[in-house]
């Protein structure tokens, strides 16, 4: 069952939502609290599913966020399945994939086309959930380089800044939540403006093969759906790997991604009110 999206991060200052075409799961991550009482500032940290497909109306509205740079977290596959980002003038596109070209190909090839024998075999009995939290794990002790680079220039002055991967849920909501936390917004707020990937106008629309019914009948999608949800124990398991290779979240931040005291500080002033 989609989890629900706690209230606690809202505020009423929230600026409306745009309704874009051909881009999902757009949202400005303005408004969470951090620990020491400040907000994060809106229009300064932008979140989304890809671009590939943005509209010309889509492109016009990114046009007046005052982008600095779009971060884009897709591999190579994901780039060929969908297309290469629509270029705004003025903004810097940095490609920075999270994932390996082959990682999982043959699973989400099999996603995609395989019959539902195959797909109980795969993805039952808490497999897909299985995978999706080894996914985050992996994300975060392997590519702390990436995350360090992308905080190190929203630092320097890579700001406004936009994030997004396929969907929008997994690279770049743990991104987002890696950012978050550099800041020090408050852990429960990082987890409510994760899981409002789940709205149905924000999720990406699962596609496969054959649209068929019988491809996409309910135990189809009842298999797949833990593959296309924000769950909060994808995220838990993300700031477990963290307490486990590192210690503590400080750490991670001063070791794991290099981050110096001024760095944050820094990250601070562009991000936060």
């Amino acid at each position: 069952m989609t989890q629900q999206v706690p209230p606690t991060a809202l505020t009423t200052t929230e600026p409306a939502e745009p309704e874009l075409t051909g881009v999902r799961n757009f949202r400005d991550v303005g408004g969470l609290p951090t620990v020491d009482g400040r907000r994060v500032r809106h229009g300064r940290l932008f979140r989304s599913g890809h671009l590939a497909h943005a509209t010309a109306s889509d492109a016009a509205f990114l046009s007046t966020l005052g982008l600095h740079t779009i971060y884009d977290f897709r591999n190579a596959a994901d780039q060929r399945l969908e297309g290469p980002d629509v270029e705004l003038p003025g903004v810097r596109n940095v490609n920075l994939p999270l994932t390996d070209p082959a990682h999982g190909a043959e699973f989400w090839t099999m996603v995609r086309d395989g019959d539902l024998d195959e797909l109980r075999a795969a993805l039952s009995e808490g497999q897909a959930a299985g995978r999706l939290s080894d996914t985050y794990r992996e994300i975060i002790r392997d590519r702390t380089a990436e995350h360090s680079r992308v905080l190190h220039e929203m630092a320097a002055d890579s700001v406004p800044a936009l994030m997004h991967c396929a969907a929008g849920k997994d690279r770049a909501g743990l991104s987002i939540a890696v950012t978050l936390l550099a800041v020090g917004v408050e852990r429960d707020a990082i987890e409510a403006d994760y899981l409002e990937s789940n709205a149905t106008h924000r999720r990406y629309k699962v596609r496969r093969g054959d649209n068929s019914p019988g491809a996409m009948s309910p135990e189809v999608m009842e298999l797949l759906s833990p593959l296309f949800e924000a769950r909060a124990e994808y995220l838990a398991a993300a700031f477990e790997t963290i307490e486990q290779t590192w210690g503590d979240t400080e750490t991670y931040l001063t070791e794991g991604l290099e981050l110096a005291p001024e760095t944050r500080e820094r990250l601070r002033e562009h991000l936060l009110d």
